[in-house]
This record gives structure tokens, sequence and C-alpha cells, in this order.
């Protein structure tokens, strides 16, 4: 690849992007803590191992399928890609192994310069098809809100839902189900945040907003400490859509987090429905969807199911060691973006279930003092030399002369003193258990080579040549067409109130079939 000036200058503007918002996100937010897992440390190795494996792994994926594809096949799909992994994960995750190892001396802001090029490339051309309805980047530059989907699955969710008040039987099983999942999702993404998400909002009339909750990797898949433990949850992606009354989301952040006015609470809760998606799912199935009663013993059922799964792995991870548990978390870290390679049809467990070698060799720095002071410094104080500019500068939120990343000197545009790339993948070891050929899927459960055959051969009839650059502009101007009618009810077709209604609906119509 021929290095050109705006390269350079597209590249170092992604990277103050992520410096500006990786920022924002550790300073209004939470710290990262357990008194299970060492978290700080697998966080660190997480992060050697995306700027060792990501460059090459994004390639191989992109053999199979281009970025931006892939961003419009998830769109309509509550898996993995639908999260932070994408948003924020997947280039933070790359920039701060690269400047751990800047700040370590190691390599210099122009090293793997080919690879900072082709991740950041990657990371934006899925995140402007992904993000194709709200036309942003991230959710930073819509003041921290997302509205991803599509009016003709909107109408799907606000139409079918059930509503609810706090106290009956619906309200109390999908707070139930809400609690209990999000306990269990935490235990198995290693005491992280990461099994969860949510998006919107997204307005129903004057007092009623709608979010979207997404629950990911429940079931048996990717995760080998899954295997057995999760073999009675049925399904391995869960999306809940809310109505809500009574508090406005202000925001929605790069890391699926919310923040209200006023705080939201359970009561705030009226509306309330269940689907599931995958690869291999058209858009989003409905679980327990055809009554009231159906739901309210579905949430149940699942509540319960993610009760026993949660013992299960507590006994599991009761036996780990150490090292045991630094695979895992780092694992889990690393493998955010995992799922693009399923939509590709190209996924491996040794791409994304191992710890590289390379990342491997810092495993001796990460004891919990190092981690956690290391951690600190580099994304809070911004203190380490690497790190500071001259002193008239003033960084956004900061107010001090740092950024997080390092931006790539343009001089090497004269001199040529760089290097390429970190180099091709190489092999990866765990101290965890093997994984299991089992991937619990919305067609039963597979083996990896069958789930991958078939994802390949699939194409989900949104996606196809005939309708997929039919966008929301485009319906705008042809939602009188047999064309338009055509998307919508293909969208339509699993839906309780709006099968075969077509296109031409508006939101008041919406509330007029649910009344």
């Amino acid at each position: 690849m021929n290095l050109t000036y705006a390269q350079l200058l597209e590249t170092n503007n992604l990277i103050q992007q992520n410096t500006d918002e990786t920022y924002w996100l550790c300073l209004t937010r939470t710290v990262q803590e357990s008194k299970l897992f060492p978290v700080s440390p697998y966080m660190i190795l997480s992060y050697f191992m995306a700027f060792y494996r990501y460059p090459t792994l994004l390639r191989k994926i992109e053999t199979h399928m281009r970025a931006e594809e892939i961003g419009d096949r998830v769109r309509s799909r509550g898996i993995k890609c639908q999260n932070p992994a994408m948003g924020w994960g997947l280039p933070n995750f790359y920039l701060l192994g690269r400047q751990y190892l800047i700040s370590m001396g190691l390599i210099r802001p122009q090293d793997a310069v080919d690879d900072i090029i082709y991740v950041l490339d990657f990371w934006k051309r899925f995140q402007l098809a992904w993000h194709r309805n709200d036309a942003h980047m991230t959710n930073r530059e819509f003041g921290h809100r997302a509205q991803i989907l599509p009016e003709r699955r909107l109408q799907i969710f606000h139409a079918d839902m059930y509503d609810c008040a706090e106290g009956d039987p619906l309200h109390t099983a999908a707070q139930a189900f809400m609690a209990a999942t999000s306990q269990y999702g935490f235990l198995v993404s290693c005491e992280s945040r990461i099994a969860l998400h949510n998006q919107g909002p997204y307005k129903l009339d004057d007092e009623r907003e709608m979010i979207v909750r997404d629950f990911m990797d429940l079931a048996e898949g990717d995760y080998p400490w899954l295997d057995g433990v999760a073999a009675d949850v049925p399904y391995n992606n869960l999306t809940v859509p809310m109505a809500v009354k009574g508090c406005h989301f202000n925001i929605i952040d790069d890391w699926g987090s919310f923040e209200s006015q006023p705080e939201f609470k359970s009561h705030h809760m009226v509306g309330v429905g269940l689907y599931t998606s995958d690869c291999l799912s058209d858009t989003y199935l409905p679980v327990g969807m055809e009554s009231r009663e159906e739901l309210t013993h579905t949430f149940e059922m699942l509540t319960q199911k993610a009760k026993d799964a949660t013992g299960r792995l507590w006994k599991r991870i009761a036996g780990w060691t150490r090292d045991q548990m630094i695979d895992a978390g780092a694992i889990v870290y690393f493998s955010i973006c995992k799922d693009i390679a399923h939509v590709a049809g190209c996924y491996d467990s040794a791409d994304w279930m191992l710890i590289d070698e390379r990342a491997e060799r810092f495993r001796p720095l990460l004891n919990d003092e190092y981690g956690n002071l290391s951690l600190y410094e580099i994304l809070g104080p911004l203190s380490h030399p690497a790190q500071r500019g001259h002193d008239y500068q003033l960084a956004q939120h900061a107010n001090i002369p740092a950024n997080t990343y390092s931006l790539i000197p343009y001089s090497i545009l004269d001199d040529a003193d760089y290097t390429r790339t970190c180099g091709e993948l190489k092999p990866g070891i765990t101290y965890l258990e093997p994984k299991q050929d089992r991937y619990r899927t919305t067609q039963g459960v597979l083996s990896l080579a069958e789930y991958n055959r078939r994802v390949k051969a699939f194409t989900p009839s949104l996606c196809g040549e005939k309708y997929r650059y039919k966008c929301e502009s485009w319906l705008k101007y042809h939602h009188d067409t047999p064309l338009a009618d055509e998307m919508y009810r293909i969208e339509q077709v699993a839906s309780r109130r709006l099968k075969d209604c077509g296109a031409g609906l508006k939101r008041a119509d919406i509330e007029k079939l649910r009344d």
C-alpha cells in the first residue's frame, strides 16, 4: 500500500475521535472492578491481543465479505455486532494495545502504519453502514443516542408489544427476566458489561419512548466455559423492546449505557416484547409473543433458565486458577467483535478463543497492582510522556495538554521511517478447557462447520441486491410503490398485528391498531 497524505489525515482524525470519546466515557462512567476476576490484568492482555490479531483477522473476514455489507446485515439483528463491539470496542481495544506498546518503548507511533490505517478504515466503513439510518458514525456524533433500526422494524416492535404496569404478572415477569439475565450475562462475560446493550431512544408519542435492549452470548456458543453450563438455555441472543413513560433517555452512549431524566425505574416501563435473532435469521423472530399469557410464561421460563445456568457457571468458575480467569476475561474483551466473522461465515475458534503468543509474553507483568495502576494512568490522568502534548494544548473534556492515543507522524511521507505491520497471525494458547463443537442458533444446535456453511449460503431477504440500497430516504418518496410494500411485508411476516399490512402506515396508525 502506498501511503498518502490524505490517508494519514483521515486516520489521525479517526484516532482523535476515539481519543475524545474514550476519555469522556472513562470520565463519566464507573470503574470496572471485581472481587472475583482480575479485571485490569485481563483487559490489558486483551488490548495486546487486539493490536497483534485484529489486522490479520479483519483482512481475513474481508476476503469473504466487505465491512460495509456486514454493517448492513447486522442492522436488524440483536447480535454482538449490534453492541459497543464495533461502535467503540474494535478501534479502541486496538488503539489501547498500540498505546501501551508505545508507552513501553516497544514500538513507535509510526510503526505498523498499514495495520492502523486498515483497522480504522474497516471500522469506519462498518460504522457508516450500521448507522445508515441515523447517518452518524458513532453515538457520540449523535449527541449520544443511537437510532439504528428502520421504520418497518420499529413499527412491529411498537405494534406487537404488550402494555404492562407495575405489579401485573407480565411486568413482574419481564423485570425478573431482565434482572436474572443481566446477572447471568455479567458472569458469562467475566463480570463485564459486554453481554448487554441498549439502543434508542425511539419516540412512540409525546409521553412515551422506546429503548431496545439486547442480551447476547447466553447459550452454548463461542465461549468454552458455557459448554454444558448453558446447554438448557434455548436462545443465544434475546432482544427486549421496552416502552417507557415518564422519563426521557438523554444519553445512550457508545458503551450501550444510558442516562435518563428522571432516573429510569421499573415503574416507568409500560410496554414490553421479546425476540431472538442471529446470523441465520431473516430478521428478529418473536419469542412467546402470541398472547400476553404466553409472553409472561416465557419470561418466567427464561428467568429460571438464567438462574440455573448462573448457578452452574459459578461452580465452574470457582474451580478456575488465576490464569484461567485472565484467559477468559481477555478472550471476552478481545472477541467483542467476533460476530463479524460469524456474519461473514468464516468464524474459527482458534482465531478468537486463544491468547496470541505475542500477547502472552506480557502475562508475568499483569499482577493486580501493575494492572490497576497502569490502566488508571493510561485512561485517567494521561500522564505518560507518550500521551503529553505541548503546554499550550487543552484536550477536549480533560483541559490538559494530553491525549489518550498517539497520532501517526506525517514526516513518514518524507523519510519513510516506519514499519508497515505487526506481522501475520501467530499461534495462541489457553489455560481453559478446549471448546466443544456445539453452537446454539435459530436453526438448532450446529457444528461450527455446518454453522459457517449455512451462513455462507444465506442472504437475509432485505439484504439482497433488490432491496439493499432502498434506504429510508428512498422509502420516504416511494412508500406507495409495490417494491416498498414488498419490503414492509417481508419484515412483517411474523408480526402478530402487522402481517401483510405493507407500507404506508404512520406511527399514529400503529397506535390505532394497538387500541
